[in-house]
C-alpha cells in the first residue's frame, strides 16, 4: 500500500524534516493528491512551514474541493463569507454550502440553522433587536434574547475543542504563564473557523452595535468553572493605532450561581440569562480610553458559565494583517 503523504509529512515535521515535508506536499499536491492538497492550503494560511499565501491558498482548497475533500470545502465557505484570500461573497459561500449539504451532515446542519435565521442577502440580520439602556457612566446596553439556544450552542461547540486555560507572557522571561487577572479558560473561533452560521452572528451583533461587521476581532469564547473569575479590567488597549472602541458580551447558557458582570464604577451588576447580550463603550467621546468601563466576571459558584465576547475596533480589523496572527487558528483545524 502505497504512504499517505500527509501523514509522511506530518512524520516528517515531528522529526525536524520541515524542507522534506514540503517538497512531498507540493509533489502530491501537483498529483492532485485532495488531503495534500487541503493541507497545503493550511500551511499557507497559517504561514508555516511556508510562507502566508491567503490567494494560493483559496486556491488551493477549491481544488482540493473538486477532489472529494469536504473539509477543504468547510474552510472555502468561511474564506469566502468573511473576504480572506478574495473578496467577501456571502451568495457565492451560501452556494458552496448547498454544494455538501445534502450528503455533509456539519454542512447540513449548519444550512438548517441558517435557514432558521431571516438574513439579508448578505449575511446580516433583516431586524435589528432593540436595545435597553440599563446604566450610565458607563453607558450599559441590553439586549434580551440575542442569540437563540441553537446559536448559543453553536458557538459554545465551535470553540469547545480550542479552549486552553488564558495565559499571559512573563515579562521576565518571556514564558506563558497562567494570566492573574482572566483565570477562565478561553479559545477564538478565528477565520478558517467561522462557519457562516457564526458569520451571520457577528453581523447581528455589527448590526446592534451600530458598527460594521468587518470592525469586530474574532469572537472569543471563555468558559469559567467554579472559582474562576475575570477580575476588574478595561477591555481597551493601552498602545493601538486601532482601539477596542467598544465591547458585546453575549452570555451563552445559565443555570449555573455566580458569574454576574459587575461595573465598578456604577455599580451595576447584570445577571447572565442564555442568549442576552450587553453592549457598552471603552472609550470617550474623543476617543481616550473611558476608566469608568472597568468591570469583572465575578466567580461562578456553582455550575459552569460561557461567554462570547466581540471586541469591535475604531476601524476594519483583520487577523491577517495584524501582529495578532490566525496560525494557532488554522492549526488546530489541521491537527
Amino acid at each position: 500500500m502505497t504512504e499517505d503523504p500527509v501523514a509522511r509529512a506530518d512524520q516528517l515535521l515531528r522529526e525536524g524534516h520541515a524542507r522534506e515535508a514540503v517538497d512531498l506536499i507540493l509533489e502530491a499536491s501537483a498529483s492532485g493528491h485532495a488531503d495534500a492538497l487541503f493541507r497545503n492550503a493550511m500551511w499557507k494560511l497559517a504561514g508555516e512551514p511556508i510562507a502566508r499565501d491567503l490567494p494560493g491558498a483559496r486556491a488551493l482548497l477549491r481544488r482540493a474541493s473538486t477532489q472529494g475533500n469536504a473539509d477543504a470545502t468547510l474552510v472555502e465557505i468561511a474564506l469566502t463569507a468573511n473576504g480572506s484570500g478574495a473578496p467577501n461573497d456571502w451568495p457565492g459561500a451560501l452556494a458552496l454550502l448547498e454544494s455538501i449539504a445534502d450528503h455533509h451532515t456539519v454542512a447540513a446542519e449548519h444550512r438548517a440553522l441558517l435557514r432558521r435565521m431571516t438574513l439579508t442577502i448578505d449575511g446580516g440580520p433583516a431586524h435589528i433587536p432593540t436595545a435597553e439602556k440599563i446604566g450610565k457612566h458607563p453607558c450599559v446596553q441590553y439586549i434580551p434574547r440575542l442569540f437563540t439556544q441553537e446559536e448559543c450552542l453553536h458557538v459554545a461547540y465551535s470553540a469547545a475543542d480550542l479552549l486552553e486555560p488564558a495565559m499571559v507572557a512573563d515579562p521576565r522571561t518571556g514564558a506563558s504563564i497562567p494570566n492573574a487577572v482572566r483565570t477562565s479558560d478561553s479559545a477564538v473561533i478565528g477565520p478558517t473557523r467561522e462557519t457562516l452560521v457564526i458569520q451571520a452572528l457577528n453581523r447581528r451583533v455589527a448590526a446592534v452595535s451600530n458598527t460594521d461587521w468587518r470592525q469586530g476581532e474574532a469572537l472569543s469564547v471563555l468558559r469559567y468553572r467554579p472559582g474562576q473569575q475575570f477580575r476588574p479590567h478595561i477591555d481597551a488597549l493601552p498602545a493601538t493605532r486601532n482601539q477596542r472602541i467598544r465591547t458585546v458580551l453575549i452570555y451563552l447558557n445559565d443555570g449555573f450561581s455566580g458569574g454576574a458582570t459587575y461595573f465598578v464604577h456604577n455599580a451595576l451588576r447584570v445577571t447572565p440569562r442564555m442568549g442576552d447580550a450587553i453592549i457598552f463603550d471603552n472609550v470617550r467621546a474623543d476617543g481616550s480610553i473611558d476608566p469608568t468601563t472597568r468591570h469583572a466576571g465575578e466567580p461562578v459558584t456553582n455550575g459552569v458559565k460561557w461567554l462570547a465576547t466581540r471586541w469591535i475596533r475604531a476601524r476594519p480589523f483583520s487577523v491577517w494583517n495584524g501582529p495578532e496572527s490566525a496560525a494557532d487558528d488554522v492549526r488546530s483545524t489541521i491537527s
